[in-house]
């Protein structure tokens, strides 16, 4: 499966925990991300992980491009509910091609958890007849 790994600058440490927390399911799978968001998570976990441009440089929307061709089976997307970001308009329009194209989302550490556990059990296997 392909995961769409995104997290605002506050929540990027939480991000990387996250996924050293749970390598062993996400070395199973594709892994894209925003490009400091993915450097970090490489960084600490030697996952590979496709890189789009940094988030306000427009990679949101390189990820919103890849949900819309289905291309993407999940999105973890870690955001600071309390600090408007830059890109919003593009954060945005990645939650509303996910409700659209009927992608899983988690935008915070507690359904994170529950999508992961839910991938490693086989629950999201549907998305491969979509």
């Amino acid at each position: 499966m392909n995961i769409g790994l995104i997290a605002h600058n506050a929540k990027k440490k939480l991000m990387q925990n996250f996924c050293i927390a749970y390598r062993g399911i996400l070395s199973k799978h594709e892994l894209y991300a925003t490009g400091t968001t993915g450097r970090l998570i490489e960084e600490v976990t030697n996952l590979n992980v496709h890189k789009y441009l940094a988030g306000h440089l427009g990679g949101a929307q390189q990820l919103c491009s890849q949900i819309e061709h289905n291309q993407i089976d999940m999105v973890i997307f870690l955001r600071d509910p309390h600090k408007p970001s830059s890109n919003e308009p593009d954060i945005s329009n990645v939650m509303r091609l996910c409700d659209t194209y009927n992608i899983p989302v988690a935008t915070n550490l507690a359904t994170a958890e529950l999508l992961i556990k839910a991938l490693e059990r086989g629950d999201l296997d549907w998305r491969q007849y979509v």
